[in-house]
Parts: structure tokens; C-alpha cells; sequence
């Protein structure tokens, strides 16, 4: 996630971290080139353009904009839904290691104990998520928040994360049975723990439910085609302006067309995806802390004005 001032206007035009440009850059060059030589068969065959005018390609762009808007607005709401669910995973961390850290230490050393079993798993299942999601190696970072007991059980795990919360699932029915805590403070840590596998499960749900493919197709072909033909509407009255004019509108289409496919899959590591190793980081230092650690990691900061 790009994470910066907005540059003054000067700047604005040459900003290239975050920007769209490099991801289309082949197609607006092409464009580019394109108007060119349309400039070139407008002057030497000019009978052929008498019939063209940029009329058609009035309608055919308003049609081409609403289903980029529509693209557009499905992609970003898939965006702010994933935040809103690491949102959610905050608190519900934070809470049920206030919950439980405050209310077992009362029953001695195996109160405390437990407690901070289950603050470290709570730790572990938010890098196991985001390792999850993004489909990478979780054992770098979760390996030291573990009991070397479970390790060998929660490998052999096809969903670690899931395994995780029947781990921290178990050790509140221990604390139950072992009288460490009543069934009516059981509940509100349940519903913490709950509240977290729904997380898991919406974050999920849009990782691997992407747009209709039919959808995104019908788009793709539809703005190169647009693309591709608009050089020879605009050449009869725009001139030696066509190729400039047609790859400002090419940067556009193709532009919002590229940037909602990266919103579309907000996990990844890119400059538009959500930090999730920085909210990962956040909740591990704050679980921690309710530990009264001290050697605590450093909040991660952006690299670049990149913030992973």
C-alpha cells in the first residue's frame, strides 16, 4: 500500500511509485504509435477518412466508462471489505488477550500460563492468515509463538490458520474444565474466538472468489478494440493532436481497467494491496505488550512510500 503526502501539482506528472503507469506503459506506447501512423494514412490516402468522425466512438465510450466504473466500484468494494475484516481481526485480538490476561493471572501461575498460551496463538494466527492469503511460508514468523508440542500437528494442517483457533479453542476449554474461568466469562472469549474464524472465512471468500471471468473479458476486449480504432475517428479533426489525444485516453481506460484488477486481490504484496504485514506487526507488538515483553519488533514503516 502506497503511503504518502499527495505531491504538489509539478511532481504530480512525474510520480512513477504507486503509479499505473509502468503496468501499462506497452499498451499507451502502442497507442502512441498507432495515432502516428494514422496521421501518416490520413495524409496520403485522406479519402479514406472522409466518412469517419468521432461520433461513434462518443457512444462507444460512454458504454466503455460505465462498465469501467462498475469494474471499477466492484473491485474497491472487494478492497475496503478485506481492510474492514483485518480491521475487525484487531480488535478481536486485542480483546480476547485483554479477556484472557485479565481475568486467569487471578488463578495463580497456570491462570498466567494459560493466558499467555493463548495471547502467543492469537499472534501466531494472524501471521498464519496473512501468510494464508498470500500463499507464502508462515513457519518464519509464527514458529516461536508455538508450544514444540503442537508443531507437528498443526504442519500436517492443509489450513494452519484454522488449526490454529481449534488450538486456542482447546485451551479455553481446558481453562473451562480446569476452573480457571466460569462458563459465563467462557462465552464473551468464545465469541472473540468466533468473530475471528468469520474473519478467516470472509477473507477467504474473496481471495478465491474472483469477478466472473466472462465479465472481465467482455472489458479487456472491448477497451482495446475502443483503443485501437479511436486514432481513426479523431484524426479528421484533431490532427497532428491525434496521437497525444488518443494515448491520454488509452492511459485512462487501460489505467482503471489495470488498477481494478490489482484492487480486485487486495492480499498480495503490491504497491495497491493492503498491508498486512504492517497490521500483522501492529497486533503482534500490542499482544505482546499485554505480556509485558519488552523486547518488542519495531512498527514497520514504508519502504519507498511502500508500506507491505
Amino acid at each position: 500500500m502506497i503511503v504518502r503526502d499527495r505531491p504538489s501539482p509539478l511532481r504530480l506528472f512525474f510520480v512513477m511509485q504507486g503509479s499505473i503507469v509502468p503496468r501499462i506503459a506497452p499498451q499507451i506506447i502502442c497507442i502512441f504509435i498507432l495515432g502516428c501512423l494514422d496521421l501518416l494514412l490520413h495524409r496520403y490516402y485522406p479519402a479514406f477518412f472522409s466518412g469517419l468522425t468521432a461520433a461513434p466512438f462518443a457512444l462507444m465510450g460512454l458504454a466503455l466508462s460505465i462498465f469501467l466504473g462498475f469494474r471499477n466500484s466492484a473491485s474497491y468494494d472487494r478492497w475496503w471489505e478485506a481492510r474492514k475484516q483485518w480491521g475487525q481481526l484487531v480488535i478481536d485480538t486485542r480483546s480476547l488477550a485483554r479477556q484472557v490476561n485479565s481475568l486467569m493471572p487471578e488463578k495463580g501461575e497456570t491462570g498466567s500460563l494459560a493466558a499467555r498460551k493463548i495471547t502467543r496463538l492469537s499472534i501466531a494466527f494472524t501471521h498464519a492468515l496473512r501468510h494464508h492469503l498470500r500463499g507464502t511460508d508462515a513457519w518464519s514468523d509464527i514458529g516461536d509463538f508455538l508450544d514444540h508440542g503442537m508443531i507437528d500437528d498443526l504442519k500436517r494442517s492443509r489450513n494452519l490458520p484454522d488449526a490454529l483457533l481449534r488450538q486456542i479453542g482447546q485451551e479455553l476449554g481446558r481453562a473451562v474444565h480446569s476452573g480457571l474461568i466460569s462458563d459465563v466469562l467462557y462465552r464473551p472469549m468464545e465469541e472473540r474466538l468466533t468473530s475471528m474464524a468469520s474473519v478467516q472465512a470472509a477473507c477467504e471468500r474473496i481471495h478465491t472468489t474472483p469477478l466472473p471471468f466472462a465479465y472481465n473479458l467482455l472489458l479487456h476486449r472491448t477497451a482495446y478494440l475502443y483503443c485501437f480504432l479511436l486514432p481513426f475517428g479523431l484524426a479528421s479533426t484533431l490532427g497532428l493532436l491525434t496521437p497525444l489525444v488518443s494515448a491520454i485516453i488509452a492511459y485512462t481506460l487501460f489505467g482503471l481497467d489495470a488498477l481494478s484488477e490489482e484492487l480486485e486481490g487486495p492480499f498480495g504484496t503490491s504497491a495497491h494491496d493492503l498491508a498486512l504485514s504492517a497490521i500483522s506487526r501492529t497486533v503482534e507488538v500490542n499482544l505482546r505488550e499485554t505480556l509485558d515483553e519488552q523486547d518488542l519488533p519495531a512498527d514497520l514503516t514504508p519502504d519507498n512510500f511502500h508500506l507491505c
